[in-house]
């Protein structure tokens, strides 16, 4: 059951939401707190499950790291008693999968999948993904370019378009 967090964990959420670098000195300078009672909200917030992890946004190409993304709608047979949720564990535990979501709509679940090429992409849903009990139908589209990723615009490097003027 979840806890009811009041606005001054929302604040500090937020903030780690946007940086999760910060310092907590950083944020008791903003919230105009003291630095122990941010790091016990923190600590709480960990411990409840809140904050589940803090993960750095690599864009691998910059250091020449080929890799394939693909976005998976799997439609599936729900399960008696547990529905989607089975399937959906079962294909989380899988370590190509980036991401597991129940969706409405024409499909079940999006599935996230990261490998260092296509073939190996192809190979997962080939052989472990589409051979799960349950599994119904895939359909795999492949990212051709990411333009931005979890709120942050990937290429920002601003080009004038503003067109020349010559005497």
């Amino acid at each position: 059951m979840p806890v009811p967090s009041n606005n001054l964990d929302k604040e500090i959420l937020a903030i780690l939401e946007e940086n999760a670098r910060i310092s907590l000195h950083e944020i008791a300078f903003m919230l105009n707190m003291d630095v122990e009672d941010v790091a016990r909200r923190v600590r709480e917030l960990e411990e409840r499950k809140v904050i589940t992890g803090y993960l750095a946004l690599v864009n691998w190409e910059k250091v020449g790291e080929e890799r394939v993304c693909a976005f998976i709608e799997v439609r599936t047979q729900p399960q008696r008693d547990v529905g989607y949720d089975a399937v959906a564990e079962r294909i989380s535990r899988f370590s190509e999968v980036r991401s597991v979501r129940l969706m409405s709509g024409a499909y079940d679940l999006a599935v996230i999948v990261e490998g260092r090429n296509m073939r190996e992409v192809s190979n997962f849903v080939a052989t472990r993904l589409a051979t799960i009990e349950g599994v119904v139908s895939t359909t795999t589209h492949f990212v051709l370019k990411t333009y931005k990723q979890d709120g942050v615009i990937l290429e920002n490097e601003e080009e004038d378009r503003r067109l020349v003027i010559s005497p």
